[in-house]
This record gives structure tokens, C-alpha cells and sequence, in this order.
């Protein structure tokens, strides 16, 4: 059985699981799951994290193809990139208090786990499938576009500020911090376009191109969360 406390998350959301288990996993860190009996012990939330993120991509793409539809392919990428964004997911783990309601590990406990930004990001993709596996793909959209999408001033959404982000990954994983490189500089001075090479531990991760420094390197960035992403799934 969930604690009671979890009524608080659900009346919160506006939604009540008919099966309390998903719940229970979208909210059971690995931590947690390692240090419960191997017989019959908790499910942690990674396989859910992943579905939730494909849940939320699908939502919002075609949310957004709905509510825009003059826009171009551009245009609707960086409105995903920004919606789907720890930048923009972040405060909503927050206001939903998701650290309150988490199952950690002593470990993770100890380490801050319940404010760790990449943690709750996570747990709210996870929560986004539960609702699903729970009540299908409608109640998943009435979450999503309750709590992630009407929180948009649509007239001028934030930009997405992907070395911040890189950044933050790789201070999460403990991993080298990005170095950005100019390789090749073309055009007149008025017209320049820059390529960036990115760097992590001395391995090349990523090149872009941008009509600044300050654009390629920020396109760089975006490919390389995206592979590393990408890379915790494979």
C-alpha cells in the first residue's frame, strides 16, 4: 500500500490510480529498489522514466502541431526543445512537491536526492507514464497539458539554454565539463558562420554551425544532450 501521504500528490495532479503500484514505481528511485528484498522488492522508476519521455514528446508535439498550425518545422522544435526542457520541467516537479513523496535509498537520502534537479525531472516523467499505464493516454494529456504545457506564456516562451544544461548533466554524472573550440570560421564579416567543436574529456561530442559563436555553441550543446540522452536509454 502507498503511504498516505501520496493522497496529497494525487489530489494535486487531480487524478486517483485505480492500481497504487504504478504510482508506487514512478516514485521508487533505484536507490531504493537496490536496498529493498530481492523477493519481492520495488520496481525502480527508469523504465517508466523512459516511457514518460516518449509519452511527453508525443503529447507535446502534437499539442503544439494543433495549436500552431502555420508554424514551421523549425519553429515547433524549439517550442518542444523549451517544453521538454529540464529548464521548464523542473519547476513543475517542484510546485507538485514530488521530492516530498520519492523513495530513496539511505545513500541518495543523505546526498540531497529529494532536490536534485535531474532526480525530480525524471520522477515527473515517470509520473507522466504512470498516469498512463493507469488511466491511458487521455488522462495523460489532460496532465500534460494541465501542469507542463498551460504554464507557457505563449506569446514569448523562454529560450532554452542548452549549455546550462549540458553543464548541469555532467556536474549530475561527475563527468569533465565541456570545452567549445572554434574550427572554422566562413563568410564576410557582415555574414559569418561559425562551426563549434564540443568537447567532453577530451572526446569530440558534438559540432554545430551558427551565424554566432554564442548560436553554434548553444547548437552544440543541443546535440550533445540529446546523445547523451540518448545514451542512458541504449
Amino acid at each position: 500500500m502507498p503511504p498516505d501521504s501520496w493522497k496529497d500528490l494525487e489530489n494535486a495532479i487531480g487524478y486517483h490510480f485505480r492500481n497504487p503500484d504504478w504510482l508506487r514505481q514512478a516514485l521508487t528511485h533505484r536507490s531504493h529498489a537496490e536496498e529493498a528484498p530481492a523477493a519481492g522488492g520495488d520496481l525502480d522508476n527508469e523504465q517508466m522514466e523512459f516511457l514518460g519521455d516518449a509519452i511527453l514528446g508525443f503529447v507535446i508535439s502534437a499539442s503544439l502541431v494543433d495549436r500552431f498550425p502555420d508554424y514551421d518545422e523549425g519553429r515547433l522544435s524549439k517550442l518542444k526543445a523549451h517544453l521538454v526542457s529540464a529548464a521548464h520541467l523542473h519547476p513543475v516537479a517542484e510546485r507538485l512537491e514530488i521530492g516530498r513523496f520519492l523513495l530513496l535509498g539511505k545513500g541518495e537520502e543523505l546526498s540531497g536526492g529529494r532536490s536534485k534537479k535531474a532526480l525530480l525531472v525524471d520522477t515527473l516523467e515517470a509520473l507522466v507514464a504512470a498516469i498512463y499505464r493507469d488511466g491511458g493516454m487521455a488522462e495523460a494529456h489532460r496532465f500534460v497539458r494541465l501542469w507542463i504545457m498551460d504554464s507557457v506564456n505563449w506569446a514569448q516562451p523562454p529560450a532554452v539554454d542548452f549549455k546550462s544544461e549540458l553543464q548541469e548533466l555532467l556536474q549530475e554524472r561527475r563527468a569533465s565539463p565541456p570545452r567549445y573550440h572554434v574550427v572554422r570560421e566562413q563568410g564576410p564579416e557582415h555574414q559569418k558562420l561559425f562551426t563549434i567543436e564540443l568537447k567532453i574529456g577530451g572526446e569530440q561530442v558534438a559540432q554545430a554551425e551558427g551565424s554566432s559563436k554564442k548560436a553554434a555553441e548553444q547548437a552544440a550543446a543541443q546535440i550533445a544532450l540529446s546523445r547523451l540522452r540518448e545514451s542512458e536509454t541504449a
